[in-house]
């Protein structure tokens, strides 16, 4: 009987595999909570990108301390709501004064924090004015702090150390400027159509991490592209399979989905948070837009991470092996090299 090597099986590491389940207990607390109370603005899709960030990474993800991650994640919520009770202007607008509230507070913290995006952008695309919303992103986002903290403690994920960047503020304003620009002709067609999820916030926020991040998956663009459709897909099918069609309680769906999700993340052995936020999706926007939405959301990543190694990669200028690394997703990579191996010992012995 063949059995997977210890080094090589789903879950091997204990340590990892209590982050895993504290991160899925969060979740599942939130969902239950936001169907158990009627408010849905207590899903906070983000939410499970931070904890997949903030916990069950062992390195920091993001340049941000506890404290400012709190207060970020915090005030980006209440300026959504702000936006969506007050403001007068046209939704791209809306758009565009919400993504600059975000630039100025992350180089006035000097902080990284791309899911910062998200928490003042969901609530205009949705049309969220409730103010338990903000309420919900305090309450988690100080939980997501203090479990990280107790995890540090507890010895179950290293010790996040967090150092401000020297802010060059004149580099610094035009790279956020030309990020708006950019945002708002990709969501000039979208807006004007009323097709809104082709640029929900964890597109964006994926678009924005491309663009700046210097982290590995940015040489790994397919493979982030998959995760991400797979993930819709994943929110999508047991949302209408278990949800709407079942009557599963959306507590259950999410266990279901994050489960496959998390399991999918350890066969490939990578992490992209913003995938967390795309698969909760599903559950908060109406039922009759389920059916298009994975294939919206796949469209508005390939677009996005397109822009993204285009504009800021130029993907264009690489050479011929750097494009192959890029473009072919680590386990198809290592099948195919597999596969070369046998042949040419094959034609060894022949």
């Amino acid at each position: 009987m063949n059995i997977r090597p210890p080094e090589t099986r789903l879950f091997a590491d204990p340590t990892k595999r209590k982050r895993y389940l504290f991160a899925l207990t969060m979740i599942l607390l939130m969902v239950a909570v936001a169907e158990l109370s009627g408010e849905k603005e207590i899903i906070f899709p983000e939410m499970a990108a931070l904890t997949i960030g903030m916990w069950i990474v062992d390195k920091q993800v993001w340049r941000v301390s506890r404290a400012r991650m709190v207060a970020l994640m915090t005030a980006g919520a209440v300026a959504g709501v702000c936006i969506v009770r007050y403001s007068p202007l046209p939704l791209i607008a809306d758009i565009a004064v919400s993504f600059a509230f975000t630039a100025v507070c992350l180089m006035l913290f000097r902080a990284s924090l791309p899911p910062l995006i998200s928490a003042g952008m969901l609530p205009i695309l949705l049309g969220t004015d409730s103010w338990i919303y903000p309420a919900a992103v305090l309450t988690m986002t100080l939980t997501v702090a203090a479990g990280q903290r107790l995890m540090e403690r507890g010895r179950l994920r290293t010790a996040a150390d967090f150092t401000p960047a020297a802010t060059e503020w004149k580099k610094e304003t035009l790279r956020w400027l030309f990020l708006l620009s950019t945002i708002l002709v990709v969501a000039a067609v979208p807006v004007y159509t009323s097709n809104l999820y082709f640029i929900l916030p964890p597109l964006i926020v994926t678009y924005v991490e491309f663009a700046g991040s210097k982290a590995g998956f940015r040489n790994r663009p397919v493979q982030i592209f998959l995760l991400l459709t797979a993930a819709a897909f994943l929110g999508t099918l047991f949302q209408w399979a278990g949800h709407v069609r079942m009557q599963w309680p959306e507590w259950a769906v999410a266990l279901a989905v994050f489960t496959s999700l998390f399991l999918l993340f350890e066969r490939i052995g990578k992490f992209f948070a913003p995938a967390g936020a795309v698969a909760l999706i599903p559950m908060i926007v109406p039922q009759e837009d389920l059916p298009l939405l994975p294939f919206e959301i796949a469209a508005g990543a390939a677009l996005f991470i397109a822009a993204a190694m285009l504009l800021f990669q130029q993907c264009y200028r690489w050479q011929r092996a750097q494009l192959i690394v890029c473009l072919v997703p680590v386990p198809l990579r290592k099948h195919l090299n597999r596969d070369g191996r046998r042949m040419r010992k094959a034609v060894r012995k022949f």
